[in-house]
């Protein structure tokens, strides 16, 4: 087989694992946050943060190795400037995901305490989501503009 074909089916796996799992978890996070019902948040929260240890996690580490293997195996320079952009908004994606992975599993706790006690969220909890919401819309629009910048491949002058 064609190890430049692998590597790129690899990548683009890379690619649709973490842009799925993020809108994935996004849509199912806020779907229990909306019924504000502890029960249905802990449960959800749970399962977010074994889906993004799992799956995101993986396709976090993955995703360099065969994007900079990709590349040397194309003669494609690193400092190209669709390359360089791209991995740019993927350290920017990284600073965001990490404090949303910490985020979710607080929010998991304060869900898991609400039910124990037989209480409603706590305020904390709400600012929690905030900033979890504050955070993931702009790494979800950078995973989508480095999913641009792959198919594109613009000439962008950055050095």
């Amino acid at each position: 087989m064609d190890p430049d074909l692998i590597l790129r089916w690899l990548h683009v796996i890379g690619a649709c694992v973490l842009l799925g799992t993020g809108a994935g978890i996004a849509f199912f996070m806020l779907m229990a946050h909306r019924t504000r019902d502890p029960r249905i948040i802990a449960h959800t929260a749970g399962i977010v943060v074994l889906a993004d240890l799992a799956f995101t996690t993986t396709a976090v580490i993955l995703q360099p190795i065969t994007g900079v293997l990709l590349a040397w195996n194309l003669g494609w320079s690193l400092d190209e400037g669709w390359i360089a952009l791209s991995l740019v908004l993927y350290v920017l994606t990284g600073l965001f995901w990490l404090p949303v992975v910490w985020v979710q599993i607080r929010l998991r706790k304060y869900a898991q305490v609400a039910v124990e006690q037989d209480t409603g969220m706590p305020k904390e909890y709400d600012r929690l989501f905030q900033f979890w919401f504050a955070c993931g819309v702009p790494a979800f629009l950078a995973v989508l503009a480095i999913l641009w910048l792959m198919l594109a491949r613009p000439a962008i002058a950055v050095f």
